[in-house]
């Protein structure tokens, strides 16, 4: 069984998949929002202080606030004094948060594809040649594209009886026979 546990911050309630078994529940949960994956972006631009995140996203200081916070509390970002009086932070990507860049990629590319080419602001390049990028989800050990058709899921060192059994429903769904 999944718990869900709901979690009060602040004046506005949202739930925690922290305990989740899935690891994309338990990624977003380190994530949190929107604005979050905005500020992670902007981060990837090289925006490292409060006031750039805030010009560049337009977003009110309480809810910039709370999630630089979370951010940092999740490992994302080292949050860094740069200025004694009054006393200023940068935010700096961790290694975690640097982890984040394909997650995002990911998401630019599917925008990229999923809204009129006339719209297209911002296209992805090769830093050094400056050529255009179309990005795929490919295996590391094989090179091969990872996609619905060629890709399932498999017990991992925490499955318990219920996850082992949702992952023979999945392949037995995936491969046509009744399970």
């Amino acid at each position: 069984m999944m718990i869900v546990t709901p979690v009060l911050t602040s004046a506005m309630q949202r739930t925690s998949f922290s305990q989740f078994k899935c690891p994309a529940a338990r990624a977003l949960d380190s994530v949190g929002d929107w604005w979050s994956i905005l500020i992670l972006r902007d981060a990837f631009q090289g925006l490292s202080r409060f006031d750039e995140f805030q010009k560049s996203l337009g977003v009110a200081p309480n809810i910039l606030t709370r999630r630089l916070k979370h951010l940092t509390d999740q490992g994302l970002f080292e949050r860094r004094l740069y200025q004694q009086r009054p006393a200023r932070y940068e935010y700096l990507l961790t290694e975690k948060g640097r982890d984040f860049f394909p997650v995002l990629m990911a998401l630019f590319s599917w925008g990229s594809r999923h809204i009129p080419e006339e719209d297209l602001a911002f296209l992805l390049s090769d830093a050094a040649s400056g050529k255009a990028r179309e990005t795929v989800l490919v295996d590391a050990r094989t090179g091969e594209e990872v996609t619905p058709e060629n890709t399932s899921l498999l017990a991992g060192p925490a499955a318990d009886d219920e996850v082992r059994a949702r992952i023979a429903r999945m392949r037995a769904w995936y491969l046509g026979i009744d399970a």
